[in-house]
């Protein structure tokens, strides 16, 4: 073999062998013993009614569609998902001619902790996860007001696929 027919092997592995010294991992930190785990219904600090239960369920819904861990009951399972819902926004973002405004973004905060139960240990927490979705005004309060309710489950998708990518994908 060549010295170029080297250099691209070895470059290879001094890639992996630095990626795996800086604590870097092809198929993410979770213990392989956590296969299970339990979402109970997040708090609500805001002042915003039933925003924990929807964003709770969009949570749960990412982690069975997924499939990498089972969602079971807290007395079933491997590790626990902690979370509080601490901040709740709308924001005016846009405005017309007459300076009415035409478009919102709503913000929402997340405090999460994720506890392997089974080692009684914490596995990572995040501190003011957020997320944002921007939505029209439409003309009556009532249409503006079913489109906040729509940013509100876009937003808690969004939170819950970082979530998800939090717990499961981590590098």
């Amino acid at each position: 073999m060549t010295r170029t027919g080297r250099a691209p092997a070895l470059g290879l592995a001094l890639l992996a062998i630095g990626l795996a010294g800086c604590g870097y991992s092809f198929r993410g930190n979770l213990p392989d013993h956590i296969k299970t785990i339990a979402v109970p219904v997040f708090a609500n600090r805001t002042a915003e009614p039933a925003v924990e239960t929807l964003l709770t369920s969009a949570v749960v819904a990412a982690f069975a569609s997924n499939g990498r861990l089972r969602v079971v009951k807290p007395e079933d399972a491997d590790a626990i998902l902690d979370g509080e819902v601490v901040g709740y926004s709308v924001q005016s973002t846009a405005f017309d001619n007459q300076a009415n405004v035409r478009q919102y973004r709503l913000l929402v905060t997340m405090n999460l902790k994720l506890r392997d139960v089974r080692r009684n240990s914490v596995l990572f927490e995040q501190q003011s996860l957020r997320e944002k979705a921007d939505f029209q005004v439409l003309g009556a309060v009532s249409q503006t007001i079913g489109a906040e309710e729509g940013a509100v489950r876009s937003a808690a998708i969004e939170i819950a696929r970082s979530i998800v990518s939090l717990t499961i994908d981590r590098f």
